[in-house]
């Protein structure tokens, strides 16, 4: 396998080779034109930015580093997860894993933009401190003070877990040429991806628990869509359909999820300032790219490969980040005239009244990234459902009424009131927690969606790159999910979440912020449905305990929960004292009693998923029972009928020698 880029060009064809030294010419020379045109603009629009955001200004070299970092930081990140997609999407592995030699030429652009990217976003820590603090990087050095820069920017903290996550990818990518490998290195790549988009303008003011689930799935949509552009049209990566439908996909959600975005964040549609100038430019770009993606998809090229139109494309893309980091360094017009409220600071909207059964089920703020996922996931699950039986395959009703039953839930959990309130209540967030830790999945996991997937979803014809039902076989075969779905690590993982989370300084920052609260959602209901993957899992596992053991593992469960419940009860410190005494509901007397509550409210709730678990562990035992005796019936009838026939023979053969 190859080890460098000019040996990975050696086994192109002369005229793709010439092609695709052609086409990253002008990518090159693209890249570096743009970021030439946000460093003029930085230069021409420095002093007056800040003067209208009331920040001190920091210098000139300041104001041009910054849009400048943010965009070959941001952009070198799309690249890595849009290479990393494009690995996994279009390789053709080798029986022992190995990537193919076209798959490797696009792992070798990960592998080096992966190193530019942690150096980038190591310097957007210091660059992104001294924009913040208005003090330039050489005074902040000179002082000794970058310490406590970084610790009062927000934005500079994100680019530390930009980097943190960014540096593990690099050298994975640089030992790893596995497709698993790759796999797996999308969700470190994400994080990373994300950890800025959540934070700024996003993250602030009025209405920002929208602004940040909305620009989580806009900033993964865009970063897909670029990295697969850039990177294929860098490669001469053939743009097949499945990855063309993947860019259609990522489009649409840029697309829309931008203009809601610009919607929360300037007032009135009012394009009288640069924030908004640039938005609609790269809304612009981005609804441009795709409706020729959507032409392509609906008219398809009878002629094979990457086109011309891909650069084009690729180069529209990276003026859209552009256009979207000059945006990311300037205070949204909406902040400008508002006057803040400590409900638009801690929580972006006002709760006029305590909870109760009324105002938990009628206050919705629907969640446009955990919401919207229930809805994708109930609806996938519908489309499969309905293909088994077009296909005449039965599918118990009763996975179908399990799996839509938890993403209702899901949905509720993450977007009425019971978010709303838990977003200022313990008391509150507790009930949210254990619902999405405990209830939730045993819902999913009785869905059996991993079996649904694979009896609906087709094979990759013989000459094709592997597809989705591969992908997934893999996955489920792979040694991640090996000891991550292990009973003892599923145990670990399910007890010492809530005490790692609660117990540590973890809690007091991931309350502060919406990105927060979504993280620990998505983290509890993943902990919960390996846990009870475990226990009750339909779906094929690589590990499976007697059901003795699942019973067994099921109670040793229960002390820990109780424990975890009374210390909450018992405890005479509240946790995240200075977020819930900033936001100060008038009905909450005492935060520490709301905690005492919470301790009760996760002891008690304990029990409802307990009993739906053992009826349906007891249930799945006896259907084995059954399963077992009567294939043992079927063998002893076997037998039986064995032993007849061979006594028939040997009187046969008596007769026989007698009348001898």
């Amino acid at each position: 396998m190859e080890t460098d880029g000019s040996s990975a060009d050696s086994g192109l064809p002369a005229p793709r080779a010439r092609s695709r030294l052609v086409r990253a010419t002008v990518l090159t020379v693209g890249f570096l034109a743009v970021a030439v045109a946000v460093a003029c603009y930085g230069l021409v629009s420095g002093s007056r930015r800040y003067a209208e955001a009331n920040n001190p200004f920091p210098g000139g070299f300041v104001s041009v580093a910054e849009p400048v970092g943010y965009f070959v930081a941001w952009f070198l990140g799309a690249l890595c997860l849009g290479a990393l997609i494009l690995v996994v999407m279009t390789s053709r592995p080798e029986p022992d894993g190995l990537i193919d030699a076209a798959a490797f030429r696009i792992h070798l652009v990960a592998e080096r933009v992966s190193l530019a990217w942690v150096v980038a976003a190591a310097v957007m820590v210091v660059v992104q401190a001294a924009h913040d603090t208005g003090i330039g990087p050489a005074a902040l050095l000179r002082r000794g003070a970058v310490f406590d820069a970084v610790a009062v920017s927000e934005i500079s903290r994100a680019w530390v877990v930009t980097a943190i996550f960014a540096a593990p990818v690099a050298v994975a990518l640089r030992f790893s040429n596995r497709w698993l490998g790759h796999a797996v290195l999308v969700i470190p790549t994400l994080i990373a991806v994300v950890a800025t988009a959540v934070t700024g303008n996003p993250g602030q003011g009025p209405d920002h628990d929208y602004a940040t689930s909305t620009a989580i799935v806009f900033a993964v949509a865009v970063a897909a869509l670029t990295g697969m552009k850039v990177v294929g049209a860098w490669t001469c990566t053939p743009r097949t359909r499945g990855v063309l439908i993947v860019q259609v996909g990522c489009g649409a959600l840029a697309v829309v999820y931008g203009a809601v975005l610009l919607y929360l964040l300037i007032p009135g549609w009012s394009i009288g300032s640069d924030f908004a100038r640039l938005g609609l430019l790269a809304g612009t770009l981005l609804t441009l790219v795709w409706l020729s993606d959507c032409w392509r998809l609906i008219r398809p090229s009878d002629e094979p490969g990457s086109k011309p139109g891909d650069t084009v494309g690729a180069l529209a893309t990276i003026a859209a980040v552009a256009a979207m980091a000059a945006m990311a360094v300037q205070i949204a017009p909406r902040f400008l005239a508002h006057r803040f409220t400590g409900w638009d600071v801690f929580l972006g909207y006002e709760l006029t009244e305590p909870p109760t059964v009324v105002s938990v089920l009628t206050f919705w703020r629907f969640d446009s990234f955990i919401g919207i996922a229930g809805v994708v996931l109930a609806i996938a699950y519908v489309l499969g459902y309905l293909r088994l039986r077009r296909d005449g395959n039965p599918w118990p009703v009763g996975r179908l009424v399990a799996w839509l039953a938890g993403c209702v839930a899901l949905i509720f959990t993450s977007s009425s009131g019971l978010r709303a309130y838990g977003s200022a209540m313990f008391s509150v967030h507790m009930a949210e927690h254990m619902i999405l830790n405990m209830f939730i999945p045993v819902l999913l996991v009785l869905g059996g969606p991993v079996t649904l997937a694979l009896r609906a979803l087709p094979t990759a014809g013989s000459g094709h790159p592997p597809g989705p039902r591969e992908w997934l076989t893999w996955l489920l075969h792979s040694r991640v999910t090996t000891f991550l779905s292990h009973p003892i690590v599923a145990f670990v993982l399910f007890v010492g979440s809530p005490f790692v989370v609660y117990f540590t300084p973890f809690f007091d920052t991931l309350v502060r912020y919406h990105w927060g609260h979504e993280f620990m959602a998505i983290h509890f209901l993943l902990v919960g449905y390996l846990f009870y993957w475990a226990i009750i899992g339909i779906d094929p596992g690589p590990r499976r305990l007697p059901y003795p053991g699942r019973i067994g593992l099921l109670f040793a469960v229960m002390p820990f929960h109780a424990f975890f419940g009374i210390a909450l009860m018992t405890m005479a410190s509240p946790i995240g004292a200075t977020f819930y005494r900033s936001v100060g509901v008038p009905w909450v007397s005492s935060i520490l009693d709301d905690q005492h509550l919470g301790g009760g409210i996760a002891w008690s709730l304990t029990e409802l998923p307990v009993v739906i678990v053992i009826v349906a562990l007891v249930t799945q035992w006896a259907r084995q029972d059954r399963k077992v005796a009567s294939r043992s019936d079927r063998h002893a009838d076997s037998d039986y009928a064995d032993d007849e026939l061979e006594a028939y023979n040997a009187m046969l053969r008596e007769l026989s020698r007698m009348r001898r």
